[in-house]
């Protein structure tokens, strides 16, 4: 999947030693580099990937493998802590899918939780060839180095990716229908000061679940001001609503850009005295086990995160097998009725 533009008379496939001359390098600084390797500064690794993204290179052991054989080896990149990683059901909804589908294939799974610089480790990881594609989900906006990294190899995001290139192939649910949906719900049900816990707004997904709740209380004709923004997360989500509460005290209706951090909520309105959903109507989104775990189980936005895992391995071992696979992958929401609203 590398492309060849910008290439000129160059050779179609780049040697190191052509990196180590235009990196103004040894060819052991190359190698390094391409390795991994801490000793080399971060000047030189700089001037080394430049080269590298310049002259479209490809480390041999990549070469040898697209020409000869596979790796038998799929990465599912993380770009977030671990924390985030094992406290969140969505997230082991979306590994379940896409092991589900890899058992019935050769493949192994490679999870690559990749927090702090995707770019030093991760994408260096990615480029070396010892995975044959990769599957990435809760991609952030700054998160360039993935992106780029989808131009050079089989990659299948899970949600729609910031910075879309038009080749960038995804699984998603319609966001912005499931935010209005969710809204919807609360204005149903005769509650009019709502208002909405966002997740981080570096991420598509968040983005269109606040569109779709704007969107809703617009056609309303209601205020759309009660927003607070959050990561995610409980600890987040809690502090999000008590500034909201704070800001926002006749608060009736609240939806919750994740099931997770809808559960942080309820815990601020039990510490604030407000009955749910007789005071304030709670309407999380995932449906994953934290909407019926909760104290109150959660009226939520059903994402089906399983099967999209699924969809997502499916798309990646299609492209893997030289097969043409369409790009932009749309799966259904749903509104699931519980006791919170």
């Amino acid at each position: 999947m590398q492309g060849a533009s910008g290439t000129g008379a160059r050779p179609s496939a780049p040697t190191l030693e052509m990196v180590a001359r235009e990196a103004n390098v040894s060819r052991a600084t190359v190698s390094r580099v391409v390795n991994g390797s801490p000793k080399v500064s971060a000047e030189v690794e700089r001037a080394v990937n430049a080269a590298i993204a310049k002259l479209n290179y490809v480390p041999n052991r990549a070469a040898r493998s697209l020409a000869s054989r596979t790796s038998g080896a799929i990465a599912l990149v993380v770009p977030e802590d671990t924390t985030m990683f094992f406290g969140d059901p969505y997230f082991a909804s979306i590994v379940q899918g896409i092991t589900r589908r890899l058992d019935t294939s050769e493949y192994l799974l490679n999870l690559l939780l990749s927090t702090s610089d995707p770019t030093r480790k991760t994408v260096r990881y990615l480029r070396s060839g010892v995975v044959d594609g990769a599957l990435v989900v809760s991609h952030h906006e700054g998160d360039h180095s993935l992106a780029d990294a989808a131009r050079e190899m089989p990659m299948v995001f899970g949600g729609r990716p910031p910075n879309i290139a038009d080749d960038d192939i995804y699984v998603d649910v319609d966001n912005v229908e499931g935010g209005m949906t969710a809204t919807e719900r609360l204005l149903a049900i005769g509650r009019r000061r709502v208002g909405t816990i966002t997740g981080p707004l570096d991420m598509p997904a968040a983005v269109d679940r606040l569109d779709g709740f704007r969107r809703a209380v617009a056609t309303a004709g209601l205020a759309d001001d009660a927003v607070e923004t959050a990561d995610f997360s409980v600890a987040g989500a809690v502090a999000a609503t008590r500034r909201l509460l704070d800001r926002v005290p006749d608060l009736d209706g609240l939806f919750v850009a994740s099931d997770l951090m809808a559960t942080g909520a309820l815990s601020v309105l039990r510490e604030r005295g407000r009955e749910v959903p007789s005071d304030i109507a709670v309407v999380g989104y995932d449906d994953s086990p934290a909407a019926t775990a909760s104290a109150i189980p959660l009226t939520t936005v059903h994402q089906p995160s399983e099967d999209m895992g699924y969809m997502m391995a499916d798309l990646l071992l299609r492209i893997l097998a030289g097969e043409d696979v369409p790009h932009r992958n749309i799966m259904p929401t749903r509104l699931i009725r519980r006791a919170s609203a």
